[in-house]
């Protein structure tokens, strides 16, 4: 059973940094793309970073500058570092895998693709 599991979540003021983390258990599964994303209450799942086997990257415009989405493969993580937050950041973060092959940012409107989710870390930004 493939399980992702995600951490670092937190409330911090405007301008404030966090570190997501997802570790994909168990350690013998090979994620070959991997996304985050996100959802505020009352609004739909929005694809926030992704990245291939090759380590291509992409974001959402909405955080491009801001955060970062990269991974560990010797400790099946995937990470998400997030650096001038915003109040209009606040949602539950998901992390998402699959072991198809994708490029780029085809998956950051498309999260139907991603096999595995995680239960989420709420980010809380106040101004």
């Amino acid at each position: 059973q493939v399980q992702l599991t995600e951490s670092g979540g937190g409330s911090v003021q405007a301008g404030g940094s966090l570190r997501l983390s997802c570790v994909v258990s168990p350690y013998t599964y090979s994620s070959n793309y991997m996304g985050w994303f996100r959802q505020a209450p009352g609004m739909e799942r929005e694809g926030v970073a992704t990245i291939d086997s090759n380590g291509r990257t992409s974001n959402a415009d909405s955080v491009k500058g801001r955060f970062t989405v990269s991974q560990d493969n010797a400790k099946n993580t995937l990470y998400l570092q997030m650096n001038g937050l915003k109040p209009e950041d606040t949602a539950m973060y998901y992390c998402a895998a699959t072991r198809k092959f994708y490029y780029s940012d085809y998956g950051l409107r498309r999260p139907r693709i991603f096999d595995y989710w995680g239960q989420g870390t709420q980010v809380t930004v106040s101004s």
